[in-house]
């Protein structure tokens, strides 16, 4: 391995992944780097965060995707630096040489400037948080069901959504869903139906990437399953108490981000020109300016489209861009050249609930059941894992014929939370 070129790849979200997978037995040694010992499929974790799915249906460890691959190793840590000067990435008192650096770093929530909002309104972006999340809303209509405040049972049977792109939408439609549907039968002193499901949205429309007239079905379907949109009117702060939006000020247990993404550190560690997330500006093959043997891929790289729009930061870009950087390291070290990075898009797709979501084809558009079960299958068909497909298409059939949530486990419970959760028999008998 010592006479071979080594890549080393930060990150195993979709676009690490698609490198590394591209690289594999072929004539290069490589590094694959990540703080987490897993992959993620991150565009179903709200199923996760909603109690569909459990995490081990939509994550993988990464030394089990590779072990059929000799020249990939996985090295689990944080990057804390890079050394373009000297050609080595930084982990803590580890020091890793590279011949051609990879980074897909992704992104983290953008909080836009209020970060001591982070502990009270978590985002969605790894299995953490979403676990967290799927504790607190279980947990919000089991104190419900215990409570004797009114007043305390309405904030605790409030969950406000921050964000009205597909994160948001598909959050607020599968709450609404567990509320009003999944667990209507499992309590006696509260009706789960009574829950309140506030969708806040900065702007004129939810959805925003999409065409207008599935940006108004979205809203109009939201509705019906008794979600409250909130259209212009952005959150101005969050406390333990709830949310104010506008002037309004509304109790609420459970505050959920969805609203922004920002890419942390990569500016200062490569010190090149960057936009306003934190996405380093590259070049048409995904280099670092001046660095041709460094690439900046998927959420992390702002690289131009078309009409002044820059490339999502979605998962098949991701995958297309670790594909691409793959062969152009290739290419660069047999000689050849490569051409520049075209992106091919295929098209947006969110889910609001139940037979209910919107796809835009690149101009075809369909919403709907049938785009519900298309967005479905098409999520299936992504996955990677060897028997995920099938357990999830399994969990999902379950929960269509049934309406019951798989994967309702309160998890993480310490003392004081397992406290308040006692039944009040007990309570007063002490």
């Amino acid at each position: 391995m010592s006479d071979q070129k080594r890549v080393v790849i930060v990150g195993a979200g979709f676009g690490g992944m698609s490198a590394a997978k591209k690289l594999a037995g072929k004539n290069v040694e490589v590094v694959l780097i990540d703080k987490r010992n897993h992959h993620l499929f991150q565009p179903l974790l709200y199923q996760v965060a909603t109690a569909d799915l459990s995490p081990a249906e939509i994550a993988w460890p990464t030394r089990s995707i590779f072990s059929h691959a000799p020249n990939v190793s996985v090295f689990m840590g944080e990057v804390t630096g890079i050394d373009l000067a000297g050609q080595r990435v930084l982990s803590g008192d580890h020091h890793l040489e590279y011949d051609y650096l990879v980074l897909a770093t992704g992104a983290v929530t953008s909080y836009f400037g209020n970060d001591h909002w982070a502990s009270l309104a978590p985002g969605l972006k790894n299995i953490t948080e979403a676990t967290d999340i799927r504790k607190n809303l279980l947990l919000a209509f089991e104190r419900a069901e215990n409570s004797e405040d009114e007043e305390q049972k309405r904030r605790l049977l409030n969950f406000v959504v921050v964000g009205g792109g597909p994160t948001g939408v598909e959050m607020a439609g599968a709450i609404a869903e567990l509320a009003k549907k999944a667990l209507t039968d499992d309590f006696r002193r509260i009706d789960p139906r009574d829950a309140r499901i506030i969708l806040v949205e900065g702007s004129d429309r939810l959805l925003g990437a999409f065409p207008r007239s599935l940006s108004e079905y979205t809203h109009q379907s939201l509705e019906s399953l008794g979600v409250e949109v909130r259209l212009g009117s952005p959150v101005s702060d969050i406390t333990e108490q709830g949310v104010k939006i506008g002037d309004e000020f509304i109790p609420a247990a459970n505050v959920i981000w969805g609203a922004g993404v920002q890419v942390p550190d990569l500016k200062d560690w490569v010190q090149k020109p960057a936009d306003r997330g934190g996405r380093i500006i590259v070049e048409p093959d995904l280099s670092v300016p001046g660095h041709q043997n460094v690439f900046v891929i998927g959420d992390a790289a702002h690289v131009p489209w078309r009409d002044g729009l820059t490339v999502p930061g979605i998962a098949p870009a991701a995958k297309q861009q670790g594909k691409y950087v793959a062969r152009r390291i290739l290419d660069l070290m047999d000689g050849r050249s490569t051409p520049a990075f075209k992106y091919s898009h295929a098209g947006n797709l969110a889910t609001i609930g139940r037979h209910r979501a919107v796809i835009d084809l690149n101009g075809f558009k369909l919403k709907g059941w049938l785009a519900w079960w298309f967005w479905g299958l098409a999520h299936i068909y992504f996955l990677i894992g060897i028997r995920a497909p099938a357990l999830v298409m399994v969990q999902w059939v379950w929960s269509y014929l049934f309406r019951k949530k798989g994967a309702r486990l309160i998890t993480g419970l310490d003392k004081d939370n397992a406290r308040a959760v006692v039944p009040l028999a007990k309570q007063k008998a002490g």
